[in-house]
């Protein structure tokens, strides 16, 4: 058996080869890019008005007070969208500018609308009286102070969120390359195992929950699963034949959850083996889910998680999900630091996935409660909790006050 980090340090050097394709910008939420992102041409285009006011010369207002006022010629009125060109320009001279507008090239400020001062009258003035000194530069968005040509928009190995569609919208951006979505098949073991829509069942069956958990899960973070439903223990033979399948289709990842232990029962091990693949590991110091187990063969991978929910539940969570996120060259998840509220106590040598609460107080700290009832069997603890609270080995008590590293249970970024 090894520790959960050697497990992890395993599973990065054992990556999915996945290949790259592009993809229209608008169907590209949720998938991870292959290569940076950058910027075809600078945001904005063109200097604009940060307000509504008056295109002026900045230099023509150097001595302008309210004892010295000067008198400047409207020319035009240009909005978000016009054409800023100017064929009449004179000295002395102003262009009305909606905000978003274009800046006629001859100006170089803006003077807000509200400190406008009309000559004569208000009803279509022709000219200003300016009696204040404006600074250059006022009240102007730059031709790429946004974004300037060959930025990076997006980095290489980043998950494509809605913010990033604006940016990709708004710079032309119309494709992007990303990497393929992983693809896995899942099927449950077990001859208890019968279909969630039974209305009554014997004692000694139970309905299938992890089919549809480990589905909806992956859904949420966009891979590609393939609900493969349930192998009787009685039926390896079928095991074979999928796996011979498995090993011609496109499908990179095999996922099964039960069956793996040391049981009468437990007969996948073994069959893994004899078919050729090469374990990784078998056996890990957690809890929930210690009889997981890794092999490969070629560029296939073969992960067996525990049956019981919140073992298959933790298993996907801590090492398929790590696997994917390495496999499309995403950065390793971020943990979040909380402090614990009540007394933990586990095993020393085990690294302990705990179903916890997490609340801020109201000085804004983050507390963390660990909850009762954290058997593998038991799902109503999963129900109530979170988040996932990581209590590492070498420890075997926590006392309240502790400083926990915890995960949101379906991941965040």
């Amino acid at each position: 058996m090894i520790s959960y980090s050697k497990a992890l340090r395993l599973i990065e050097k054992i990556p999915i080869k996945l290949k790259n394709e592009k993809i229209s910008t608008i169907n590209s939420i949720n998938r991870v890019s292959a290569k940076n992102v950058l910027a075809p041409n600078n945001n904005p285009l063109s200097n604009n008005a940060a307000f509504d006011g008056f295109a002026i010369l900045s230099k023509e207002t150097k001595n302008l007070s309210k004892k010295k006022v000067k008198k400047f010629k409207i020319l035009k009125t240009i909005a978000a969208g016009d054409n800023p060109k100017i064929n009449n320009y004179k000295k002395n001279s102003v262009v009305e500018v909606m905000t978003g507008g274009l800046i006629p090239k001859y100006y170089d400020s803006i003077l807000p609308v509200e400190r406008a001062k009309y000559y004569l009258s208000n009803n279509k003035p022709t000219h200003l009286i300016v009696s204040e000194r404006v600074k250059k530069f006022s009240y102007i968005r730059f031709a790429g102070e946004d974004y300037q040509k060959k930025d990076i928009v997006l980095k290489k190995g980043e998950l494509i969120q809605p913010k990033h569609l604006m940016a990709f919208t708004a710079l032309g951006i119309k494709e992007v390359e990303v990497k393929k979505k992983p693809k896995i098949i899942f099927f449950s073991t077990g001859n208890e195992i019968v279909d969630y829509k039974k209305k009554t069942i014997p004692a000694w069956k139970v309905r299938n929950s992890n089919n549809y958990y480990f589905k909806t899960f992956a859904d949420i973070v966009n891979l590609e699963i393939i609900n493969g439903g349930t192998i009787k223990d009685n039926k390896s033979n079928k095991l074979k034949k999928l796996l011979k399948r498995f090993l011609k289709s496109d499908i990179d990842l095999f996922v099964t959850s039960g069956a793996i232990s040391a049981g009468k029962y437990d007969f996948i091990p073994k069959l893994i083996k004899n078919y050729g693949f090469k374990k990784c590991f078998k056996g890990v110091a957690i809890k929930p889910g210690r009889p997981i187990m890794l092999s490969k063969l070629n560029n296939k991978l073969f992960f067996g998680l525990p049956g019981n929910p919140i073992s298959c539940a933790a298993g996907f969570r801590f090492f398929i999900y790590p696997l994917l996120r390495n496999s499309l060259g995403m950065l390793r998840e971020k943990k979040f630091k909380a402090q614990l509220i009540n007394k933990y106590s586990k095993s020393r040598n085990f690294t302990h996935f705990a179903r916890c609460i997490i609340n801020f107080n109201s000085k804004g700290s983050v507390k963390l409660q660990a909850l009762q009832g954290q058997q593998s069997h038991r799902i109503e603890s999963f129900v109530k909790a979170n988040c996932w609270g990581i209590f590492p080995g070498g420890k075997g008590k926590f006392k309240t006050g502790n400083i926990i590293e915890w995960l949101h249970l379906i991941p965040s970024n």
